[in-house]
């Protein structure tokens, strides 16, 4: 089957942003005293929106995070990104050749914005960047997937996903699309690709080489 258009995320699977990022969210969730490690952080929460975090903690750790929390840890992931922050590897070659294509993620969008600038990316999407912050439920309930879909013009059936969280392929499945699972970011751990597998992803790749021959055979260019 062919598919119109291809729906990325962008955390983990265009930018090898998670590592960076999910470090200084538990730096800063250990300054206020919640023990929590970044193994557990990752397996926990990447993939999911800051909303969706924050209720989670609160309710995990009896705890009322502060309510310039986010804001406080996106400044401080911006600078980070600032001097750390590269695209992940050879993605840009397959960005070139798809045709439809656009970003799909849980950041807000001033940081989709910002990231995808630093690494060279934002040219290839502008001006199909989609963000949580537009629909009333993050991941991994299917709004942002569907609400891509609609502003794309393209039947959710009709549309390939890639993620790398478990919390994004099952958003993308209960939009009613296919899901391909990535697993080439730094912030993957081992099992990862079978996780990926068993939340219902229809393929799964550990490099963006693979994942650009995968993609070649349903995405028309």
């Amino acid at each position: 089957m062919k598919f119109e258009l291809a729906i990325f995320d962008c955390d983990g699977v265009l930018i090898d942003s998670e590592l960076l990022a999910n470090r200084i969210d538990v730096e800063c969730l250990q300054a206020l005293g919640i023990e929590i490690d970044l193994d557990d952080y990752i397996a926990e929460y990447v993939g999911k929106s800051a909303v969706a975090v924050s209720h989670s903690i609160e309710e995990r750790y009896t705890v009322q995070l502060p309510g310039d929390f986010w804001s406080q840890v996106e400044q401080k992931t911006l600078k980070q990104f600032q001097a750390e922050l590269q695209p992940i590897p050879h993605v840009v070659e397959l960005l070139t050749v798809l045709n439809k294509k656009c970003v799909a993620s849980s950041s807000s969008a001033d940081r989709l914005n910002r990231t995808l600038g630093m690494t060279g990316l934002y040219k290839y999407f502008s001006p199909h960047i989609f963000s949580a912050e537009q629909v009333r439920h993050g991941k991994p309930a299917p709004d942002l997937f569907l609400f891509a879909a609609q502003q794309m013009q393209v039947n959710p059936q009709d549309c390939v996903v890639i993620e790398d969280s478990c919390h994004g392929v099952q958003a993308g499945i209960d939009a009613g699309m296919t899901v391909v699972g990535f697993s080439g970011g730094s912030h993957i751990r081992s099992g990862h690709l079978d996780k990926l597998m068993d939340a219902g992803a229809a393929m799964v790749f550990a490099d963006m080489g693979s994942l650009f021959a995968g993609l070649s055979q349903l995405v028309p260019q």
